[in-house]
């Protein structure tokens, strides 16, 4: 497997390319990736990408006209109030959740697959894990990197419903699953709700943020790319 950072002209057309071989782990019977080896990817792939931009044209990348993150979908990465990841990210390979996706699809008489991200985070509440209570924000990979690179808790719409069912009259999460699912879990006691923890939707062209500075020193540790690219 491979993260692969393209760089397109005013045309669409590419121009450059880097990339970064990678594999996901099996770890305590959870198929993970690190948060470091996330970061080590996407810093070597743009690295590979910035080194071939300058061996073909003779120029650093100090600004670009936007920047796309696309990763997989569904799957569970779980922060708290601090920031830091609670639980090593669950992958949307991971099949331990098959009572909590059957319990859910009939619940919401909608068919809930394992991956989804609302599947796992059940699947954790019914495990009674230690964390469930400290969920500050639950989020997807492209959610997370999205998210560090721009300050911004949000997600386009297409993502978001693999965390959870889409009403596409609202292009919003389901209102009347939402009202299902925190019925569901009001005996919990958790202290949120399940919008207190989701990405805000966004829909295709409205405003997800831009480069931070230190968005573009964590995607870029050289200081070359400038921050204010929309993403």
């Amino acid at each position: 497997t491979r993260i692969k950072a393209v760089l397109i002209d005013t045309d669409n057309n590419p121009i450059a390319q880097g990339s970064f071989e990678w594999e996901n782990q099996l770890v305590d019977g959870l198929w993970t990736y690190s948060i470091d080896t996330i970061w080590k990817g996407l810093q070597d792939c743009y690295a590979d990408l910035r080194k071939n931009v300058k061996a073909e044209y003779d120029c650093e990348i100090k600004q670009l006209a936007a920047i796309g993150i696309s990763a997989m979908m569904h799957g569970y990465m779980a922060f708290g109030k601090d920031e830091n990841i609670l639980v090593p990210f669950r992958t949307w390979r991971n099949t331990n959740t098959a009572k909590a996706a059957a319990e859910l699809s009939e619940l919401f008489h909608f068919n809930i697959p394992l991956r989804w991200s609302i599947s796992h985070v059940y699947q954790a509440i019914l495990n009674g894990e230690d964390h469930i209570n400290k969920i500050d924000f639950l989020t997807t990979l492209a959610g997370y990197i999205h998210w560090q690179l721009t300050g911004k808790k949000v997600l386009g719409v297409g993502d978001a419903s693999g965390m959870l069912p889409i009403d596409s009259n609202t292009n919003n999460y389901d209102a009347e699953m939402v009202a299902k699912f925190d019925k569901l879990i009001e005996p919990k006691n958790l202290g949120w709700k399940i919008l207190d923890i989701l990405p805000e939707v966004l829909n295709a062209g409205e405003d997800a943020g831009v480069l931070t500075e230190e968005g573009a020193k964590k995607l870029d540790p050289s200081g070359t790319l400038q921050a204010g690219t929309p993403l």
